[in-house]
C-alpha cells in the first residue's frame, strides 16, 4: 500500500505539470458556534507532519483555529481529473519556520502582510494603500521582520481521500484513515 502523503506528492507533481495554480486549495474552519467557513488558501510545504499554510492569525481563518482546531482542505485539479480531501487536527508552525517562510516571500508582500488589517473593515482601499506606504517607509531599508500576528499552520491529518474521475462515474475513491496508533489504513469506498 502506498502511503498517503507519498501519493499525495504523486498526484501534486502531475498537478504542477498542468495546473496554472496546483497550491490553491480549500480551507475549511468552523467557529465557536460551529458556523462553518471556507476559502482559497496556498499549500506551502506538505511531509509527513502535515499540509502547511501561512495567515494573517487575526484573519477570521486564525481566529477560527484558535477557537476550533480542526480543519479540511479540498484540492481540486480539473485538468487531471482529480480531487484530495484531507481533514485532521491544525497546530501552529514554530516561529523558527514561519520566519524562514516570511524571508521567502516577496518584499512587497512582506510590507502587505504588515499593512493588511485583514478580514477587518477598512473605511476604503485608500486606508490599506495609505498603511502600505507607511510601512515601505519604516522598512524602506535591511530586512522586513516577521509581524507578530502572521504564521503559519500545519494541518495534521487523521484522514486522506482520493477521489479520480472515471468513465460512466464509475470513479476511483480510496480514503486512509489513521487508527488510534497513528498507523494508516485504506478501504475503497463508493463514489
Amino acid at each position: 500500500m502506498t502511503a498517503p502523503i507519498e501519493l499525495f506528492k504523486a498526484w501534486f507533481q502531475a498537478a504542477n505539470d498542468t495546473e496554472q495554480l496546483a497550491e490553491a486549495v480549500a480551507l475549511a474552519t468552523v467557529d465557536a458556534t460551529a458556523r462553518p467557513s471556507v476559502r482559497m488558501v496556498l499549500l506551502k510545504e506538505v511531509d509527513e507532519r502535515g499540509f502547511t499554510f501561512y495567515t494573517n492569525l487575526e484573519s477570521r481563518k486564525g481566529q477560527e483555529l484558535a477557537e476550533n482546531p480542526q480543519a479540511a482542505l479540498c484540492f481540486h485539479w480539473k485538468s487531471q481529473k482529480r480531487q484530495i480531501r484531507v481533514e485532521g487536527s491544525v497546530v501552529p508552525v514554530s516561529a523558527a519556520e514561519a520566519d524562514r517562510y516570511f524571508a521567502t516571500r516577496a518584499r512587497d508582500s512582506q510590507i502587505g502582510a504588515w499593512a493588511s488589517k485583514q478580514s477587518r473593515p477598512m473605511a476604503g482601499h485608500f486606508e490599506f494603500e495609505a498603511a502600505i506606504a507607511r510601512y515601505a517607509a519604516k522598512y524602506a531599508f535591511g530586512t522586513v521582520p516577521r509581524p507578530p500576528f502572521w504564521s503559519g499552520f500545519r494541518l495534521v491529518p487523521d484522514s486522506i481521500e482520493f477521489w479520480e474521475d472515471r468513465k460512466f462515474r464509475l470513479h476511483m475513491r480510496h480514503i486512509y484513515q489513521k487508527d488510534s496508533m497513528g498507523v494508516w489504513g485504506m478501504k475503497e469506498i463508493y463514489p
